[in-house]
């Protein structure tokens, strides 16, 4: 049974290095009704997957201890990680990076730095109510 937070809110997990960012990021879904949870590299990333059981990954590509993808594809090996839905973040050119991180599964790309409208259309989008 997944672990629910206060009043059934989605949970959405920020894996991100950049302790600035994942905050403003957690900031501005908390105040759209979300809850959030962050992790700083892929590791601590998946370890919170396992435990919260997010609604949806938001996850950088240039993390310290191993990239995006390689966390998206150690997700797709683990039953209880392979459905949660993700949406790739990152500061790198999306001419190089779009395609590969929508061809590897995730279901939206966001190019940073990341407005509100679109961070709240794509988390829509991927988790709607």
């Amino acid at each position: 049974m997944k672990k629910r937070r206060a009043m059934d809110k989605k949970i959405i997990l920020i894996v991100e290095d950049d302790k600035d960012i994942a905050a403003g990021l957690s900031v501005r879904l908390r105040a759209n009704g979300y809850a959030t949870v962050c992790a700083t590299d892929a590791g601590s990333g998946i370890d919170a997957a396992l435990t919260e059981h997010p609604d949806l990954i938001l996850l950088d590509l240039g993390l310290p201890d191993d990239n995006g993808f390689v966390m998206m594809r150690r997700m797709e090996a683990m039953a209880p990680l392979w459905s949660i839905p993700v949406i790739v973040m990152s500061g790198r050119s999306p001419q190089v990076y779009k395609d590969p991180a929508l061809i590897a599964g995730a279901k939206g790309y966001l190019e940073k730095p990341i407005e509100n409208d679109q961070l709240l259309a794509a988390v829509r989008k991927a988790v709607p109510s």
